[in-house]
């Protein structure tokens, strides 16, 4: 019986008791009971309008589909998300539709318990129908991350109208349950499953504290407040939404958007131009008080902002070509004639946190992880004394070019008539570009490769055909920006997982296709505890910068906000609001509302 007891010691709960929260790693930092996240003001007054600008166009209202440019803010505006995430926590969920979830150690299950209070705009109850209706029909119709997501699940048990349970395949992949606490609420009763998959402006149905209000295909949309919003009054929610109407306008280019926003044509911006940022706001309103300026922090990875090589494309798919390539972009040219040295240059996917490889060399957990894959990481990535190639600033560093041209004369590449050669064919692609100053940015390149015979043209495409063959994969380089959290997780696959090359509208745009890749992937998510979780993610990183997938371009070390001075905002900001202000209708930089319109 004592042997039989120990025993029974040993083996870890089938199952714990439901809790009001789940983090990644560790404990929820917030207690059961909690009044408000501690970055917002729980106080801030309700009324107002708030107006913000986007870049571009839409053409759907629906963003949970491959297909369309959808308009921004349906989640969290519109659709709720089951469990509400916190922003000052890594990966942390709290009570929202679900008030507890219930998952055992392995977590090869999760249970969520749903509050009876939970309503959809047009009066309905949310019950578990709706949320096994929404695995299903995003697993069949959904993004390529939400299939690989919800794929995982084998079996869905109804325990009663407010109680469901997800079974999941293996347990190898503990961010499950909070993945599934993340997702959208979608009505059973107001969606067709037959046209999900097709671009709409039909507007959608959900719980959260807005209804479109008025759509304008191209050009605007706006939102107006649910006076009968049932979460209200919800900790997770105080302090947020305070606006009666939310509206987005639309502009072509960069240039007008920015003199809309200096006639007070919308509210808030999140500027993304170094140049504009140090000597365009001069205008009247911004030197007399009118227009504030801040420069805020926060403590995510800084992001990867890079042009990615398609290495579908054969020209692109020797790691030797793509290093010499990387090397030929001038940054130390660039920063101070272009951004006037306000811009600072990634060396990784995880720069300025504890999860990044910068700087530090492989411990004994990463080189555990590697060491199946020998050849994955360049020796001085595993040291940790790898930083992107300097310059000496001029423009025309030799010694930088010369060490460009041995790797691709290693590679069989060779100048002949004045133009980089193998086997007769000439070493030329194209960067496909969306806007004007990525153009500019895109030409100083081309001219620096054309020193080597290299020949870049840049095309600059309008929106929608940036958008659609971004989608399928029709490029050989563009630029795009990762942004990273403190909890990387399934995400990576769908941004790198080989399951991902042939997939259209995934973000896997490089086209990476590693084993070892995988493995870190798989590593990270299977990992139990915060070390192994750490060495896990930095020996991504460390792949990753190994197989030269990208030319580093350069990110802001702050985010750039300009603001009317009839909103205002939180003193302390979260941990991760996102570094380019992409989120700011919905994260708490905007706490205050403004003065109220007139009815």
């Amino acid at each position: 019986m004592a042997l039989l007891s120990m025993a029974a010691l040993a083996v870890p709960a089938a199952r714990a008791d439901p809790v009001p929260a789940i983090a990644m790693h560790g404990a929820p930092a917030l207690p059961s009971g909690f009044q408000a996240f501690p970055y917002v003001d729980a106080d801030a007054p309700k009324g107002g309008s708030v107006a913000y600008a986007m870049l571009g166009t839409f053409d759907s209202v629906n963003p949970f589909i491959v297909n369309g440019a959808p308009s921004p803010s349906t989640t969290p505006l519109v659709v709720e998300t089951l469990m509400a995430r916190s922003a000052d926590e890594p990966f942390t969920f709290y009570p929202l539709i679900a008030t507890t979830i219930d998952t055992p150690p392995d977590r090869s299950w999760a249970e969520f318990s749903l509050d009876p209070r939970a309503r959809f705009s047009d009066g309905e109850p949310i019950t578990a129908e709706d949320l096994k209706f929404t695995v299903e029909l995003l697993t069949a119709k959904g993004r390529p991350g939400a299939r690989a997501n919800y794929g995982q699940i084998t079996k869905i048990e109804i325990k009663d109208p407010h109680r469901i349970r997800f079974i999941f395949k293996d347990a190898a992949n503990r961010e499950l349950p909070l993945l599934l606490a993340g997702m959208p609420v979608l009505p059973k009763h107001a969606i067709d499953p037959g046209t999900f998959d097709q671009t709409t402006l039909k507007p959608m149905i959900g719980s959260g504290p807005y209804m479109f209000d008025g759509i304008d295909p191209g050009r605007s949309i706006s939102f107006r407040k649910d006076p009968n919003w049932w979460g209200k009054d919800l900790p997770s929610n105080r302090g947020f939404f305070n606006f009666d109407r939310i509206r987005y306008e639309y502009y072509r280019d960069p240039f007008t958007m920015f003199e809309a926003f200096k006639t007070h044509q919308y509210d808030v911006r999140a500027e993304g131009e170094a140049s504009r940022w140090a000597q365009d706001y001069n205008f009247p309103p911004a030197r007399d008080g009118r227009v504030l300026r801040q420069e805020i922090g926060n403590g995510l990875p800084k992001p990867m902002n890079a042009f990615v090589f398609n290495t579908r494309r054969p020209l692109l798919r020797d790691p030797r070509v793509r290093e010499a390539l990387a090397m030929l972009f001038d940054f130390q040219w660039v920063n101070p004639n272009l951004y006037l040295g306000l811009y600072r240059r990634p060396c990784g996917y995880f720069d300025g946190s504890m999860l990044s490889s910068c700087g530090r060399p492989a411990d004994d957990r990463e080189k555990a992880l590697l060491a199946p894959f020998p050849d994955a990481v360049r020796p001085d990535v595993m040291a940790g004394q790898w930083r992107p190639p300097a310059s000496d600033g001029t423009g025309r560093d030799r010694f930088v070019a010369r060490k460009a041209l041995a790797l691709l004369n290693e590679a069989g590449w060779h100048i002949a008539g004045g133009l980089m050669r193998k086997d007769g064919r000439p070493l030329r692609f194209e960067i496909m570009v969306p806007d004007k100053a990525t153009e500019r940015l895109a030409l100083i390149y081309a001219d620096s490769a054309q020193q080597l015979g290299i020949g870049v043209s840049v095309r600059l495409v309008d929106d929608a055909q940036y958008q659609q063959r971004k989608q399928v994969y029709n490029f050989d380089l563009m630029q795009v920006v990762w942004q990273n959290s403190l909890s990387p997780g399934s995400e990576q696959s769908f941004r790198w997982g080989s399951s991902n090359v042939d997939q259209p509208g995934s973000f896997n745009f490089a086209g990476a296709d590693s084993p070892a890749i995988d493995a870190m992937i798989s590593a990270l998510l299977a990992a139990r505890g915060q070390e192994d979780f750490v060495a896990a993610v930095r020996a991504l990183d460390r792949v990753l910068i190994s197989g030269s997938y990208v030319i580093p371009l350069f990110y802001a070390p702050k985010m750039w906000i300009a603001r009317w001075n009839d909103t205002t905002r939180p003193d302390k900001p979260a941990m991760a609001v996102g570094a380019y202000g992409d989120t700011l209708a919905s994260d708490p930089i905007l706490a205050h509302a403004r003065a109220p319109v007139t009815p």
